[in-house]
């Protein structure tokens, strides 16, 4: 066997199932895959090396999304098998078992293959040095030249489609697992993939809204900076990269929203996110900084690693949590506490798509962070004319006011947000869906006001 297999070759006609229909380029490729291993081993093994066809694109007529990806991406013929290593294990769990089985019907070892088994996962899982000896068998020459194909500048690598697990204990960096992204290993697998869910590793919840523009209430000064927000969002990459300003800018673009609880500051993030068609994610600091040490790193890289190509805005509740303004170290835990809030600073700056942190008070905020902003938008208490907008907005169709109802003199003289005029209209709702009753008076909504506010100790 050579050191370099077979080339990917011209496009065929899609080869057919016995019913008809075409096989999936996905199972193709697998196929070609066991067929070069086969081929590897056997060389290896000096026994006699089947015969195979080399592998071809896919039809242009295929729509499987792996399919998709490979006419998308023209991924060379040593990255493509690396692609298919990292995913056979989540197609056919024995996919690399039985291959040496094939060979060594007897059993025995053999490291040159490389391979690990999983806490779960029965099978064998390919590291790195699986696929370069099936790329380099054991030339020394030709497995140093493959070396860069690891490399985390390589494209498969740099976007988060493989990886390789770290190991530890000197041992060396190809005996890590070679990994493929769970979301790319779903989307080849069945067609669709779904956003990922808020876990101890992902600390991240999808947030979105029903409602719109027309919904929020704002002062003119707050729409304005939203719409210079928006202008980065539409313009932002060809600023980038179409006018050369990378090389002046750093990527992305940073602002911290700040006011008191309920002014509409996470609303304009998903209303953002719903309006420009990206996901929003939401990360709460307070319950992100961990009391183990290392442990915010390790979550916060997960979240950043999945939201690099993905333009997802990313969204960090209680700020003040991580970023405060910080005092001396006092002890071992000050220390590691500085370093994640250094770490978490780092990656924020390198993030190329929009990053929002949100704090109720702008003191709070650290100075030397401050300066990182690229804007910061203040959402103030609304005020008379903004909260009679509000309470004009909250009621449902379903619910009519009282002739004696003003809303005008409520919005006068109760200091309420949004979250709290939202929180007052529920309840009126809800008693009158249970008493059948839809005329709201005046009294029910001051009555409604003074239980929000006892919630408040005010």
């Amino acid at each position: 066997m050579q050191t370099t297999l077979k080339h990917i070759t011209s496009v065929p006609p899609p080869a057919q199932q016995s019913n008809g229909q075409p096989v999936p380029y996905l199972i193709t490729a697998l196929e070609y895959l066991q067929c070069c291993i086969a081929d590897r081993l056997a060389t290896h093994l000096q026994q006699p090396v089947p015969e195979y066809p080399p592998l071809t694109l896919p039809h242009e007529e295929d729509p499987s999304s792996f399919a998709r990806f490979i006419k998308q991406h023209r991924p060379g013929h040593n990255e493509l098998l690396l692609l298919l290593i990292a995913l056979a294990p989540h197609v056919v769990a024995g996919f690399f078992d039985g291959l040496i089985q094939q060979f060594l019907p007897q059993g025995g070892e053999l490291p040159e293959f490389g391979g690990t088994r999983g806490q779960r996962h029965r099978g064998m899982l390919p590291t790195g040095e699986t696929a370069l000896f099936l790329l380099a068998g054991t030339n020394p020459q030709a497995r140093l030249q493959l070396l860069p194909l690891f490399n985390k500048e390589q494209w498969l690598f740099r976007h988060h489609i493989l990886s390789l697990e770290t190991v530890s204990g000197g041992e060396p960096p190809l005996s890590g697992k070679l990994l493929i992204d769970p979301e790319f290993a779903e989307v080849f697998t069945t067609g669709k993939v779904g956003l990922p869910q808020l876990s101890t590793t992902f600390p991240a919840e999808h947030i979105t809204t029903q409602m719109t523009w027309a919904d929020l209430v704002l002062p003119e000064n707050v729409w304005k900076q939203i719409q210079e927000l928006q202008n980065w969002l539409k313009h932002g990459k060809t600023l980038m990269e179409e006018w050369g300003m990378a090389k002046k800018l750093k990527p992305g673009y940073k602002l911290l929203f700040y006011g008191p609880p309920g002014t509409g500051k996470t609303l304009t993030a998903t209303l953002l996110g719903k309006h420009t068609g990206r996901e929003v994610f939401r990360i709460d600091l307070s319950t992100v900084v961990s009391k183990y040490i290392g442990e915010t790193e390790k979550n916060l890289s997960s979240l950043f690693d999945k939201a690099e190509d993905k333009n997802w805005i990313l969204f960090f509740d209680e700020a003040d949590a991580i970023f405060g303004k910080r005092t001396g170290v006092r002890d071992a835990h000050d220390k590691y506490a500085n370093q994640e809030v250094s770490y978490l600073l780092q990656r924020i700056e390198m993030h190329a798509g929009l990053t929002i942190l949100a704090s109720n008070f702008r003191n709070n905020m650290d100075d030397a962070f401050i300066r990182r902003f690229n804007a910061l938008i203040y959402f103030p208490p609304p005020q008379p004319a903004e909260r009679y907008l509000l309470w004009t907005k909250a009621f449902p169709p379903a619910i009519t006011l009282d002739e004696d109802t003003d809303l005008r003199s409520i919005a006068d003289t109760y200091a309420l947000t949004g979250s709290h005029i939202i929180n007052v209209v529920q309840h009126i709702c809800l008693n009158a869906l249970e008493k059948g009753v839809y005329n709201i008076s005046q009294e029910i909504i001051i009555q409604g006001i003074k239980r929000e506010l006892e919630k408040e100790g005010k």
